[in-house]
């Protein structure tokens, strides 16, 4: 069951101002924001390696929240949920679950971004009834080709950017032509508008335990994604050196009726490069 909207709060509609919450369930306290017009299916937002709620793109966060619940969480063991993270995609799939249950609801939407869409395929295919549609960006399938040497890939770009006094993402995310430097730094200065009430960065040994898992996961058996029936919107750049952009292609094959955008000129983060043309398809994705 849904839960109620309160009727004394105004309906936040700007990422930057979402109210911070704590909900207990399975021994963790998971930390979550909530904004948007309360009722109906909400969409639960999965995110990437190391990030926190601070991370996601308010291009792309408000929108959606425009019409839609609109929820993100810090999984266990990362920025102000307690617990350690744990060693499996699968592991993590099972704690997102249980946040999701403790919240109260029977069916979500998922929008999921490159280690969060991962987290969301195992979700998906443990839980079939709890989702209604699915949002895969910047992901690839268990098994995927050269999906483990995101590790390598990770640890080389951090260098890159330690070196030149840059944020890493800069590099993971974004082409290094001017294009994509200048997407890079408008992303970077985009994730600093919210400016009280910011999340715990996560620790190191928690990022570490999410790259041995993304590994893990690039190495495993890959799972019979035709069980995968829900409306599905995969997306991507078209030179994704983290999570190869052949992958999207894998999974848009494997996923029956899914629909898939590329967007040329970009890299990992082409959604957010390509804010203003991706954030119009996934809202008509899931007003649908």
């Amino acid at each position: 069951m849904n839960t109620p909207k309160p009727s004394n709060e105004p309906v936040v509609t700007s990422y930057a101002k979402a109210p911070s919450r704590r909900i207990s369930a399975g021994g963790v306290t998971y930390a979550y924001r909530e904004l948007g017009p309360k009722g109906g299916i909400p969409v639960v937002f999965f995110v990437h390696l190391a990030a926190t709620l601070d991370n996601w793109d308010p291009r792309i966060i408000d929108p959606i929240a425009k019409n839609h619940h609109v929820i993100t969480f810090d999984n266990r063991g990362v920025g102000a949920s307690t617990g350690q993270v744990p060693g499996s995609i699968e592991a993590m799939a099972d704690d997102a679950y249980t946040f999701i249950k403790a919240l109260g609801f029977e069916k979500i939407d998922v929008f999921s971004f490159s280690l969060g869409g991962m987290v969301a395929q195992a979700l998906v295919l443990k839980h079939p009834d709890l989702v209604r549609k699915l949002v895969l960006t910047g992901t690839g399938p268990k098994g995927g080709k050269d999906m483990d040497k995101v590790v390598g890939t990770t640890y080389y770009d951090i260098l890159r950017a330690t070196l030149t006094r840059s944020d890493p993402k800069e590099f993971l995310f974004f082409n290094r032509d001017t294009a994509g430097k200048q997407a890079g730094k408008a992303f970077v200065k985009r994730l600093e508008e919210r400016t009280a009430d910011r999340d715990a960065p996560i620790k190191v040994k928690a990022f570490q335990t999410q790259l041995k898992a993304i590994k893990t996961w690039g190495r495993g058996t890959p799972a019979d994604l035709s069980k995968i029936t829900q409306p599905t919107l995969i997306a991507n750049g078209d030179n994704d050196r983290m999570v190869p952009s052949v992958l999207s292609g894998d999974l848009h094959r494997r996923i029956s009726g899914s629909e898939m955008v590329i967007y040329p000129g970009s890299g990992h983060g082409g959604i957010y490069q390509f804010h203003d043309k991706f954030a119009p398809v996934a809202v008509e994705f899931l007003a649908r």
